[in-house]
């Protein structure tokens, strides 16, 4: 019975420091600015010459695909908030792998509380 407390203590830890993981993250959410998915590209009208210079921001939203023209001007903007986006991207994934785990783990811990029962 020692050995099945070592690893009940184990994996109650194990969820402890996901749970913290995920409270970092919610945290991190909070404070998460403008963004906007896609990618910006510059293209031109003359390629082969490299001539006549232009950006556009690429995205899919609710299934479709759409490309925008962008003014130099709105270009830095932009930037940030695709970057600010992919973060967003970046700590949900993380969210979910944590979820997906911290679930797997209390339904270990649950199966093996049943088996000593």
């Amino acid at each position: 019975m020692a050995l099945f407390d070592k690893i009940r203590a184990m994996a109650n830890s194990s969820l402890k420091r996901i749970v913290h993981q995920i409270e970092r993250i919610k945290e991190e959410l909070l404070l998460i600015g403008e963004m906007r998915p896609g990618s910006l590209t510059k293209q031109y009208r003359q390629p082969k010459e490299k001539k006549g210079g232009f950006y556009q921001i690429s995205y899919t939203y609710k299934m479709k695909s759409k490309t925008e023209y962008v003014r130099p001007q709105h270009l830095d903007d932009l930037k940030r908030q695709v970057e600010t986006y992919q973060k967003f991207k970046g700590l949900i994934e993380e969210w979910i792998d944590l979820a997906i785990t911290h679930s797997k783990l209390k339904i270990q811990i649950d199966n093996r509380n049943q088996e000593n029962d």
